[in-house]
């Protein structure tokens, strides 16, 4: 890189200390710490610096107003539209019209293990990975769909290899790897209240993923988008790496999607009380839109009730969408105008001497339900908590390792019981999505069987009963 460029660049915005510290490496180290910053967007980070530092405006708006939503169904009329949509999915899937797009970007820290957050054991008997659980579903929906479904996988600069090298160690979990892809989302520099860019170690800068709203520009500058497109794909199944109970690829939501012809689509869930840290899904001026929960004007709204004592702006966002291949390509081409985020966050530096110290720092993020009021046409569709969301965030507490394991014991207890089976509350349940890709399958596969509760129970690929 140019030397003359980035001090230039460094004295522009008063970065003194970056300065100084860079004039004491090696010639080696001053080599690898101008590499280091090849790709990175400084004139981005200080605009939003700048935009920042300056006091938040009120926010102005005509009319907000819950969105319209698709609700469980009770009417014949809803489940006639239900069974249509869900139909029309299943249609898709085995057209090859899908790919599955998880955004695993970020690392296990928070859960105090050492690893993408995609290698953490989850389950509640095999103790498997969250990638290999969404594999084998990914697998085993291939097979029921016959078909070869895309799997992209969106990793950052700080887990790229190490998540490639785990699929490899563990042959890609049965997938055909020719069907994998693994791209990586961009970053940005961290910077600290006071507006100094900080260093992770000598000859590196301290930077963060630039968001899930990344993933935009990310399967444009990848390749993956034209792949895609070549391929036939239409849309793409989007979710995150932290919650084991998606339902990865559900017809139902993709066949309303293509009903609707949305562009963007939202799967949400009725919020637990007040102060869930969930965005709102909701109407703002007549668009569709997710308030992020630490959104000022959020917090005016979340506790609003409706003439009934509930909730009126119910919808929990749970981070699983469908997105148009011509939407995301539209976005591109229109500049990528998503509004930036900051998250206030106690970050690892070091000091002059290169020992490690805690500071305060802010980073930018951008976020994909913000391209939903940018579509003419989205769709939302209620989804049952039980059955779809229990996020990995926390080694204890609330959404830790312990709630989201009773959750999923409590899943797969439901599926047995469906099927006419009771099981005692301490027996721990997992059921592979290769042994019964639904509680359907399931129940079919067990009719006339007998199971044994005396121990923990694994269904798995060569279960036998």
């Amino acid at each position: 890189m140019n030397e003359k460029k980035f001090l230039t660049l460094w004295n522009k915005y008063g970065q003194e200390h970056l300065i100084a510290h860079y004039k004491k490496l090696s010639k080696a180290d001053k080599n690898i710490f101008l590499g280091s910053m090849e790709g990175l967007d400084f004139d981005l980070v200080f605009k939003l610096y700048s935009l920042f530092c300056q006091s938040e405006s009120a926010r102005l708006l005509e009319k907000i107003e819950p969105a319209r939503i698709i609700t469980l169904p009770s009417s014949p009329e809803e489940i006639y539209l239900r069974n249509k949509a869900l139909a029309l999915g299943k249609s898709m899937m085995r057209n090859n019209k899908i790919a599955v797009l998880i955004a695993a970007g970020g690392q296990g820290s928070r859960l105090r293990f050492d690893g993408p957050k995609g290698t953490f054991p989850v389950t509640t008997v095999k103790r498997k990975s969250l990638f290999q659980l969404f594999s084998e579903t990914i697998r085993a929906l291939s097979i029921w769909y016959h078909t070869t479904i895309p799997l992209l996988i969106m990793t950052s600069e700080d887990n790229h290899n190490d998540t490639i090298a785990y699929f490899n160690i563990n042959d890609y979990f049965g997938l055909d790897r020719k069907s994998i892809y693994f791209f990586k989302q961009s970053m940005l520099p961290s910077i600290t209240p006071g507006g100094k860019l900080v260093l992770k170690d000598k000859t590196h800068l301290f930077v963060n993923p630039d968001g899930h709203g990344g993933v935009f520009k990310a399967l444009l500058h990848s390749g993956l988008l034209k792949d895609l497109q070549d391929q036939g794909i239409s849309d793409i199944f989007y979710c995150q790496i932290d919650n084991p109970l998606v339902k990865i690829a559900d017809p139902l939501f993709i066949g309303y999607h293509k009903m609707y012809q949305a562009e963007i689509s939202t799967k949400v869930v009725r919020r637990k009380n007040a102060e869930e840290k969930v965005g709102i899904y909701l109407s703002l001026d007549g668009k569709d839109t997710v308030v992020e929960y630490s959104d000022s004007f959020a917090k005016k709204i979340m506790s609003v009730l409706d003439k009934d004592g509930n909730l009126l702006y119910w919808a929990g966002n749970i981070a699983i969408h469908m997105l148009n291949i011509s939407f995301i390509e539209w976005l591109n081409a229109q500049g990528l105008n998503l509004p930036y985020h900051r998250a206030i966050k106690n970050i690892q530096t070091v000091d002059e001497r290169g020992n490690p110290v805690t500071t305060t720092g802010w980073k930018f993020e951008t976020f994909i339900f913000d391209a939903i009021p940018l579509a003419n046409k989205t769709c939302c569709m209620e989804a049952v908590r039980e059955e779809e969301f229990s996020p990995i965030k926390n080694k204890d507490g609330e959404n830790s390792q312990e709630i989201v394991r009773r959750d999923m014991n409590n899943f797969y207890r439901k599926w047995l019981q469906e099927a006419g089976f009771m099981v005692p509350q301490d027996i721990n349940i997992e059921i592979s999505p290769l042994f019964a890709i639904d509680k359907d399958e399931l129940k079919e596969k067990l009719k006339g069987k007998s199971l044994s509760f005396e121990k923990d129970i694994y269904l798995g690929e060569n279960f036998t009963v």
